[in-house]
């Protein structure tokens, strides 16, 4: 008699228990040996992307050596290293229209920051690490070094894409991940620079006791000889990098070394075409100095009792002779409000105020095109008025400014009557199309930590990729011929 029992005799239940459990521990072998074999015929994409569909977090990565050093960078932060697991760190995104899933692959733009010293960046802030470290620690924004108020503010720009970049390679913050930060440079679609030049300019631009150059200049400098040294830049001429000189006297001594460079900036004001133009570089809106109105609790047409708002400096250098003409014009008329002001006691919130309270506001040209005022006015929803013909604006490429603000040539708006009565001739239903437009496209003007979908920060990001894109087309242009040069040999 036999000992094995007859299959016929086992219960139908548990012939359809054992044959599941059997599928099941195939489809798991299957699954680890495609992951974790390097010649997988099924591409890594596609399998993360079985993976994030059915909810699994079981993503590994692979970094290679080979990172470019600098003479005198610190070493890496061992407090808070790049993180290996990248798509890992991005997966943990969970808002905003991104998406779970957004590695490396998945982002938008890979950027290679440099290590560069605490010097260069959050020390200029007064942030003193331990000798190991090179960067704060952004998992905790209590711990992120605060950056000066006042109007050191409005060229921020430095501060808040740094962080970006550094909270992208961290977990648990909820960010978009249209820019990632990549180990290594050859990875990289671009090579950001961490300097803040801004803030260096603004606090260290003078020279002290016996120095012989402000330690503005000694930066600089510093930074060129590094940049200009280096591999990375040699390669490409620096093409890729990405230096910020938002302030207008920002990066004065470098700008012609560094001129190959994607610069992001306030506008070309100071700059030559030959150095800095819309072509390459990337134009960053001031950071706003009055409070945000939300679009629940903006005043209508109705309840802006004022027709035109201008406060700030009047009498201005080089390009900004028109506010002082327009002022003779307007100061005495009854439904304009046309005055000097400053951010000293309470004139940010005054400003705030009385931006709010009135249908347009002026954002005339000054020592450069642009100027924050611009940026408080869409923050205020008050209709701007640009008098500024050689301004350029951020993100005007995707942004048609024609549906939220007026333009008014410089020659026109010193005519006598002419701006008031353009203005008075808008009917409240065209006034209201733009006030309603301001208050949906507001959100890109503003610079937060964690950054947003859209917000200004993400929109740089973007704007920087669109630069890249154009970059290589140039590129690909002029190496139609050189390539087949190769190839000719010489008749000789």
């Amino acid at each position: 008699m036999s000992l094995i029992p007859d299959k016929s005799m086992l219960p139908s239940r548990y012939l359809f228990y054992l044959i599941a459990i059997s599928v099941f521990l195939l489809i798991i072998s299957s699954l680890s040996l495609l992951q974790f074999a390097d010649n997988s015929f099924i591409p890594k994409s596609v399998f993360n992307l079985i993976l994030v569909n059915t909810t699994s977090v079981y993503l590994t990565s692979s970094v290679t050596s080979g990172e470019s050093k600098a003479p005198f960078l610190v070493p890496e932060n061992p407090h808070e290293p790049i993180m290996k697991n990248q798509d890992l760190a991005c997966e943990t995104y969970s808002g905003l229209g991104i998406g779970k899933s957004c590695g490396r692959e998945q982002a938008l733009l890979k950027v290679y920051m440099y290590d560069l010293p605490p010097e260069f960046h959050f020390g200029l802030l007064g942030w003193k690490g331990s000798k190991d470290e090179t960067w704060p620690s952004v998992s905790k924004p209590s711990q992120i070094p605060s950056y000066p108020g006042g109007l050191n503010l409005q060229h921020s720009i430095e501060y808040w894409l740094t962080l970006d970049l550094l909270s992208s390679n961290t977990m648990n913050i909820n960010r978009p991940c249209t820019a990632v930060r990549v180990v290594n440079s050859s990875e990289a679609d671009v090579i950001f620079v961490p300097f803040f030049s801004s803030l260096s300019y603004n606090r260290h631009s003078k020279v002290q006791g016996k120095e012989r150059f402000s330690l503005n200049r000694v930066l600089q400098d510093k930074l060129v000889e590094f940049l200009k040294g280096g591999d990375d830049w040699k390669q490409r001429g620096g093409k890729d990098h990405v230096i910020l000189a938002h302030h207008p006297n920002s990066m004065l001594d470098a700008r012609k070394k560094l001129g190959s460079a994607m610069f992001v900036l306030a506008d070309f004001g100071r700059y030559g075409a030959e150095i800095a133009n819309i072509e390459k570089d990337v134009i960053a809106p001031y950071k706003h100095m009055v409070q945000t109105i939300s679009a629940g609790n903006s005043p209508s047409f109705r309840q802006r009792d004022t027709l035109v708002y201008f406060q700030g400096a009047i009498f201005r250098k080089d390009g900004g002779e028109i506010r002082q003409e327009l002022y003779y014009l307007l100061k005495d008329e009854k439904d304009v409000h046309f005055t000097f002001g400053s951010i000293q006691a309470n004139g940010v919130r005054d400003a705030g105020k009385g931006m709010a309270s009135s249908k347009f506001c002026l954002n005339i040209a000054g020592d450069t095109p642009s100027s924050n005022r611009l940026f408080d006015a869409i923050a205020s929803h008050c209709v701007p008025v640009i008098i500024s013909d050689e301004i350029e604006l951020p993100f005007e490429d995707v942004l048609d400014y024609s549906e939220f603000c007026v333009f008014v040539h410089s020659s026109d708006a010193v005519k006598k009557g002419y701006l008031l009565n353009f203005l008075r001739g808008m009917t409240e239903d065209q006034w209201t199309k733009m006030w309603e437009r301001i208050k949906v496209l507001s959100k890109h003007f503003e610079y937060q930590y964690p950054s947003q979908t859209n917000d200004a920060v993400d929109m740089i990001w973007q704007a920087v990729s669109r630069k890249v894109s154009s970059i290589h087309l140039k590129d690909h242009h002029n190496n139609r011929y050189k390539r087949s040069q190769l190839f000719i040999k010489d008749p000789s």
